[in-house]
């Protein structure tokens, strides 16, 4: 006896994610656009962390000078703690990352002006 070839359809809902990708771009850019000063970018993916545990005080807050160096916050990744640090002296004019949220590499996290 003959078998009947049999056809699987391939799955159709890998469409929608390439559609949605340049909406997220698309949205990024004018915020982008708008940043004055310096910006500190996240170097990395990972966790943003304003302070070193959660009972400390934030490193840095709107207003406040900083100098080149000054620890600004954390990134975690792969349960290592990097220390974000400003890359020029300034005031921070805004912080664009949520405490304990995720960051994605080359993401605004301050501006310094």
């Amino acid at each position: 006896f003959m078998q009947q070839p049999m056809y699987a359809q391939a799955p159709a809902p890998a469409a929608a994610p390439v559609a949605a990708a340049p909406v997220a771009a698309e949205a990024a850019a004018p915020a982008a656009a708008k940043l004055n000063g310096t910006v500190v970018r996240s170097p990395m993916v990972g966790t943003f962390y304003r302070a070193s545990g959660p009972t400390s005080g934030n490193f840095v807050e709107v207003g406040q000078s900083v100098k080149k160096g000054d620890i600004l916050c954390i990134v975690e990744a792969m349960k290592m703690m990097n220390h974000i640090e400003a890359e020029t002296s300034g005031v921070i004019e805004s912080i664009l990352g949520e405490n304990g949220q995720p960051v994605e590499y080359d993401q605004p996290l301050f501006t310094i002006v």
